[in-house]
């Protein structure tokens, strides 16, 4: 009983044992205070902060804006989804697909797609930057997407703290074919549109032909006879939602519309090729 009194009096006490572990290795102790005591700040900010959030339209491409690449193909545009939300380890959603807009890209199987996204962001309120996944981002940054159904990348193309306006208008567009063949003309269908996922961006009101000859002469000299084949010029009016922005009318986020230019437009039964904007109403 004498040794077991002893043992207890012997044994020194958790604030004791600790307290002589300071003294002998303070110069531990004192980093473990600081990573405590920083660990106890970073923890205050990431339960007291307010999430902050800002919108971004997202050009899908991969990489830097200005770098060639391929274009998303059909089963790239079916995997993004309006609605998709990534989150972060804490359940925090990151980024929010609010809209999914494509256009074929000039008679292929590619497409130009673009999304509208919520994006969760920390502000640098002395340099007036955004941070995304602790990369500063901005008008012609690239992007990471982690959606639940598809990892894709993309560009900035435009920023804004509050929800895009819908500044759109519809102008009737003018376009021309010279040259065509005959079932150019047959295949375009009066009423036929294209929707951009979201809504009816193009509209076939009109089209009108007239004949045309092309002659050809098969070898140069005085002897040999030409001989012509059956072409069409081919005048189609669309109507065609844009939008109006420093004196540019736009369509499909980037393309500018003017006359003289080439058009870059397709319904799901047909593609414009060369064809020239010849009036805008």
């Amino acid at each position: 009983m004498e040794k077991v009194f002893m043992f207890f009096k012997k044994k020194k006490s958790l604030p004791q044992l600790v307290w002589k572990f300071v003294r002998a290795n303070y110069f531990i102790s004192i980093i473990a205070v600081i990573i405590l005591f920083v660990g106890l700040i970073a923890a205050y900010k990431l339960l007291s902060s307010e999430d902050e959030y800002i919108y971004a339209k997202i050009k899908i491409s991969q990489g830097l804006w200005w770098a060639n690449t391929a274009k998303p193909a059909v089963w790239m545009v079916d995997a993004i989804k309006k609605g998709d939300v990534e989150v972060s380890l804490s359940g925090k959603p990151m980024i929010e697909v609010l809209e999914v807009r494509n256009y074929p890209w000039w008679s292929s199987d590619e497409y130009v797609v673009y999304i509208d996204a919520k994006i969760k962001v920390s502000k640098n309120k002395k340099t007036d930057t955004y941070s995304f996944k602790r990369v500063t981002i901005g008008v012609g940054s690239p992007i990471d997407l982690e959606l639940p159904s598809v990892q894709t990348s993309g560009t900035i193309i435009e920023m804004s703290e509050k929800p895009f306006l819908k500044n759109k208008l519809i102008k009737n567009i003018t376009f021309v074919k010279k040259w065509a063949e005959p079932w150019e003309f047959d295949a375009i269908q009066v009423g036929d549109t294209y929707n951009n996922g979201e809504e009816d961006v193009f509209e076939i009101l009109d089209k009108k032909i007239a004949n045309a000859q092309a002659e050809y002469m098969p070898k140069l000299g005085y002897n040999y006879p030409t001989y012509s084949e059956s072409k069409v010029h081919i005048t189609v009016t669309a109507k065609v939602l844009v939008r109006e922005e420093n004196n540019n009318i736009i369509f499909g986020e980037d393309q500018i519309l003017r006359l003289g230019k080439g058009l870059n437009l397709a319904t799901n039964k047909y593609a414009f090729t060369d064809y020239f904007i010849s009036d805008i109403q």
